[in-house]
């Protein structure tokens, strides 16, 4: 029943939290990432130096782009990077295999050095040089592609930071010395060169903890949806009175009569382009404000390890004590539909319900609920994989024993705008996709209202809760206690 790093080297999570470290994962990624603004604004010499390594590396790849001097073997060794997977972090739905930074990060990384990151290192607005401006204008550079890109290049640290843990709380029978690849560029052979570390390691792999300090979820500190949302404030904020001005005419030259939110942010992409300055005055109100960016990712870790590392726990310790959820028995169809009425049972009748709440807040990400019941449903002798992409696109779970026993299972929030579409078709084109006509959706509601729309598309759609729909009461307002019961 091991889930979480502490569960497999058996020691206690609060040695991890004492140590700073996030309690992983060991079945599938959580949804979080690093953000190098932490690194650059916290108030640690260590991390300050890792930001300033990080810096240099890219003045580094400017200046060879630049320069010239980047031929498709060089892109290979200074652009591409694997995910470095042994963190266990990210947004990957199956395990903890991501795709890493490829050519197409690779080319946008390029052609961006020779374009907002020409004065890299000797920036006259902002304060330091930030590597998440490439994230800012039009280019294939997303969040996960930032992440990696920082994880690789601080991959040295978390193998030390690792190491350190290692050597101190676990027996040395669950690590061993393994040669990690690619932890320190040599900038005189301009290589890229591994080392020996002494890490954890099950299954074939070695695995690395990352400090919570440094994570966050959801968006990073500079991200390109708060560039949109505060486009206005910014512009009114800079201090040159002849830019604001061409600013705002060539924005509102740019806006068609009827636009819409598309076409907005359309504008505002032009806009930026037109005028790349505007970034440098959006990152720097970003550092003005940064002492508030590690109080928001703090907040946001705790509530990843209410959710996924206490929530879970307790999940699995209520189900393996009140029902037979983890045993295996029949064929996958029923296996599925009985372990869901095992949740059922629990969330509605057994204070279950009060695991979908952080901090009186309900879940409302339905990737977060789906990545919740993964980590459930692990333990079983069944195939369970998650978003299995058979062509038409993915599906929660499919759960398989052999080829032709299996069966697909959805879970759905009753807030999900696309609900009625999803009952009329979706998983119907799945099962055909998947070659089985075996499917369970399971619907979970928080409110009066939300249970109401799931009767009226019921109605209008002429379905039935039934073995292929399983609706679950997860409202708090109607529970009473099982301890009271």
């Amino acid at each position: 029943m091991s889930v979480f790093f502490s569960d497999y080297f058996e020691i206690l999570p609060e040695i991890l939290d004492d140590y700073g470290a996030l309690d992983i994962s060991l079945i599938n990624d959580l949804p979080v990432f690093v953000d190098p603004f932490l690194l650059f604004n916290s108030k640690s010499i260590t991390y300050k130096e890792l930001h300033d390594d990080i810096i240099r590396y890219l003045r580094f790849l400017r200046d060879r782009s630049v320069g010239g001097e980047i031929r498709k073997g060089l892109i290979r060794s200074w652009f591409l990077f694997p995910e470095v997977k042994q963190n266990w972090l990210g947004y990957s739905k199956i395990g903890n295999r991501g795709s890493g930074l490829g050519p197409g990060f690779a080319a946008a990384l390029n052609r961006n050095l020779n374009t907002i990151f020409v004065n890299f290192g000797n920036e006259q607005i902002t304060t330091g040089s930030h590597l998440e401006k490439l994230c800012l204008v039009k280019g294939g550079v997303g969040r996960d592609n930032i992440s990696d890109f920082t994880t690789n290049l601080i991959k040295g640290f978390l193998c030390q930071y690792t190491e350190r843990f290692a050597n101190r709380y676990l027996d040395e029978t669950k690590a061993k010395k393994v040669l990690v690849p690619r932890v320190s560029f040599n900038y005189h052979t301009r290589i890229w060169i591994g080392k020996e570390y002494f890490l954890p390691f099950t299954d074939g792999d070695y695995i690395l903890l990352t400090p919570k300090d440094i994570l966050t979820k959801d968006e990073a500190w500079i991200n390109k949806n708060d560039v949109y949302r505060n486009f206005h404030d910014i512009q009114n904020s800079i201090p040159n009175g002849d830019l604001r001005a061409q600013l705002n005419e060539y924005f509102l030259r740019m806006l068609p009569k009827d636009a819409d939110s598309d076409s907005i942010k359309k504008a505002k992409d032009e806009t930026i382009e037109r005028f790349p300055t505007f970034l440098d005055y959006y990152v720097k109100y970003k550092e003005d404000n940064g002492d508030k960016a590690e109080k928001i990712s703090n907040e946001k870790i705790k509530e990843i390890v209410m959710l996924f590392n206490v929530h879970t726990t307790s999940i699995i310790e209520q189900l393996a004590k009140d029902t037979r959820f983890f045993e295996s028995k029949g064929e996958a169809f029923e296996e599925a539909y009985q372990r869901v009425q095992y949740l059922k049972q629990v969330i509605e009748n057994n204070d279950g319900y009060r695991w979908f709440y952080v901090k009186g807040k309900v879940v409302k990400r339905e990737s977060d609920l789906q990545l919740l019941f993964r980590l459930v449903w692990f333990s079983t002798e069944y195939d369970v994989n998650a978003e299995v992409n058979n062509g038409r696109g993915p599906v929660d779970y499919k759960i398989s024993r052999g080829y032709k026993d299996k069966v697909l299972v959805e879970f759905k929030l009753a807030s999900n705008s696309q609900l009625r579409r999803n009952l009329m078709k979706q998983v119907e084109v799945y099962e055909k996709a998947n070659k089985t006509k075996k499917s369970i959706k399971v619907i979970l509601f928080f409110s009066d209202s939300e249970e109401e729309k799931v009767h009226k598309i019921f109605k209008d759609l002429k379905l039935k809760e039934g073995k292929e729909i399983v609706l679950i009461d997860a409202r708090k307002s109607n529970k009473v206690s099982a301890s009271k019961a």
